[in-house]
């Protein structure tokens, strides 16, 4: 599915692929609108895991624990933190409050490997990622159940995730 970013969840302990296995292990599409499906195994897991906020707020959001990922990523006061805060309101559906968590998160180093693999993959992010236009975007393909535009917004979100969640993981920039 996804051609440059090669998401592989073993990559970040075994820890990590357990919680995410029964998810997906971090290559399923993620929703535009929040839900609770989380895997029990997953969320019995998350109890335990031993991890920086940042990265159990990107696990709490992959697993849609909307509640969890939206305090976690509320206690993290740097561009990390704003940046899975506005992921999270953008799923709310919350435009404007992501809109607000974007501005905080300024320019974010997985901007631009982020607009390089969305046009990758078809989506217009032009030489520069646009956190507010892609919410725009998403807030249009979510009202278009079963939709190409759907189905990539998804993916894009997915792209984003994996950015994101490594970027934290790692503590590297790009």
């Amino acid at each position: 599915m996804l051609e440059k970013v090669a998401f592989r969840a073993e990559q970040y302990g075994e820890e990590v692929a357990g919680i995410l296995a029964p998810a997906g292990a971090g290559t399923r599409p993620m929703p535009l609108v929040k839900t609770s499906d989380a895997p029990a195994e997953a969320l019995q897991a998350m109890r335990t895991v031993q991890a920086r906020d940042s990265v159990r707020a990107g696990l709490y959001l992959y697993l849609s624990c909307w509640d969890e990922a939206h305090t976690t990523a509320d206690g993290l006061e740097n561009p990390d933190g704003y940046f899975w805060h506005g992921i999270v309101h953008r799923q709310e559906p919350d435009p404007g409050n992501s809109a607000y968590w974007f501005r905080l998160t300024g320019a974010h180093p997985v901007f631009p490997k982020l607009a390089a693999e969305a046009a990758d993959h078809g989506y217009p992010a032009g030489r520069a990622w646009d956190p507010f236009a892609f919410i725009d975007f998403c807030e249009s393909s979510r009202r278009r159940p079963g939709s190409n535009e759907e189905r990539l917004a998804m993916t894009i979100q997915l792209l984003e995730w994996q950015l994101l969640f490594d970027h934290c993981a790692r503590g590297s920039a790009f």
